[in-house]
């Protein structure tokens, strides 16, 4: 019976808004983490059945199946092919999801699945080049939700006031988040899963980029008391406490163990559990409260069973709700740090997550660990691993 197993997983340090990535091209970006790829497991790119790459705004660089011209960036054989997916913050973790699909069922022996989001040149939400916002749901779907405009941070809001999750324990997970992330790049928790990027900046000169830049350290829960509220006067979701603008990619080479055998490849993890959970659209960012109570009970396992969980930290309020509903332990999830610190680089999270969370199981012997990460829309993926 075939399975789908990671490989290997890299990803390039995640760039803060206007940073060291700012002036990267989304492609060569992600041509960057395939290479990579090549180097650290002597894969011949001939052999790829299909790179399957997440990014969530199609706009400008990113517009013409950026997928595609990853490859193509990469001088990688031109009989390979290249998609993008786009299913919001998920993007990435669902090109790991249709990689594994593809391999067990036989579509594909070798896949790579990643994403990029140069969110520096691109922001959320943007639809045209001006830089302009369409209406990317149409009166339809207007008229069903009352003519209400949906909004991420609205939605965080509204998570916020409904579990009654106050702004000090938003800006404490928040200070935790950077204080877990600090700790981290100094423990050299990172170094075996980021390929160093060569950067030019404003003054020309190159340089080596190889941490996580929107690590903040040394903030106090006085600090963050200080910042205003972004979604309204009146309310407790800031800067402080939520994700980043980012700049970042990732990828993932996923195979069968049948494959990884005749390479002589030792996989890092088998895909054990992959599911999928929409929410409403207003509230927006509930979902994976559900597609982790869906994934626990496809895979057969509790939530004592997972050793480590990547909960993506677009607001402290989802994160902080999802523990409330699942009742995890608040040290095993994002224990290197989340989004908050990290960074957001939207469509490449799912990678970048799953990257971070399968080298830290490997490095702790953690048999079992599970991702989630709300999306625009009102959805969420969930994937359970488990260790080889």
């Amino acid at each position: 019976m075939r399975d789908a197993v990671i490989v290997d997983a890299v990803r390039t340090a995640v760039g803060k808004r206007n940073g060291s990535l700012a002036r990267q091209h989304s492609a060569s970006l992600s041509a960057h983490v395939l290479n990579a790829l090549v180097r650290r497991t002597g894969l011949d790119p001939v052999e790829v059945d299909d790179v399957i790459w997440g990014c969530a705004g199609a706009v400008g660089m990113q517009t013409g199946c950026v997928g595609r011209a990853a490859v193509l960036a990469a001088d990688w054989p031109e009989s390979v092919p290249g998609v993008t997916v786009d299913r919001q913050c998920g993007s990435s973790q669902q090109a790991v999801h249709q990689a594994a699909a593809g391999v067990i069922s036989g579509q594909y022996d070798i896949a790579v699945a990643g994403g990029v989001e140069i969110m520096s040149r691109i922001p959320l939400g943007t639809t045209r080049l001006d830089g302009s916002f369409g209406e990317p749901f149409g009166p339809d779907v207007l008229r069903r939700y009352g003519g209400v405009r949906f909004n991420q941070g609205r939605g965080a809001q509204l998570i916020a006031d409904e579990y009654g999750i106050t702004r000090t324990e938003m800006d404490q997970h928040g200070l935790d988040s950077h204080e877990r992330a600090a700790r981290a790049v100094d423990e050299g928790r990172f170094t075996g899963q980021i390929a160093p990027v060569t950067v030019t900046g404003p003054d020309g000169a190159e340089r080596i980029f190889d941490t996580d830049e929107g690590i903040r350290r040394g903030s106090t829960l006085g600090t963050l008391a200080g910042l205003e509220p972004a979604f309204g006067t009146d309310g407790t979701i800031t800067a402080g406490n939520a994700s980043q603008v980012s700049d970042g990619t990732a990828a993932l080479l996923v195979t069968t163990s049948e494959t990884a055998r005749a390479h002589g490849w030792t996989p890092m993890a088998r895909i054990h559990t992959a599911v999928l959970a929409g929410t409403d659209p207003v509230t927006m960012l509930k979902g994976p409260i559900p597609a982790t109570a869906k994934a626990l009970k496809k895979a057969g396992l509790s939530i004592g069973d997972i050793g480590a969980f990547e909960i993506n930290e677009a607001f402290a309020s989802v994160t902080l709700a999802w523990l409330r509903e699942t009742g995890a332990d608040y040290a095993t999830m994002n224990p290197l740090g989340g989004a908050m610190a990290i960074g957001h680089p939207i469509g490449g999270s799912g990678a970048r997550l799953m990257t971070t969370l399968v080298h830290h199981m490997r490095d702790n012997g953690i048999r079992y660990g599970l991702q989630s990460m709300c999306e625009g829309g009102g959805m969420a993926n969930a994937t359970i691993l488990e260790l080889l």
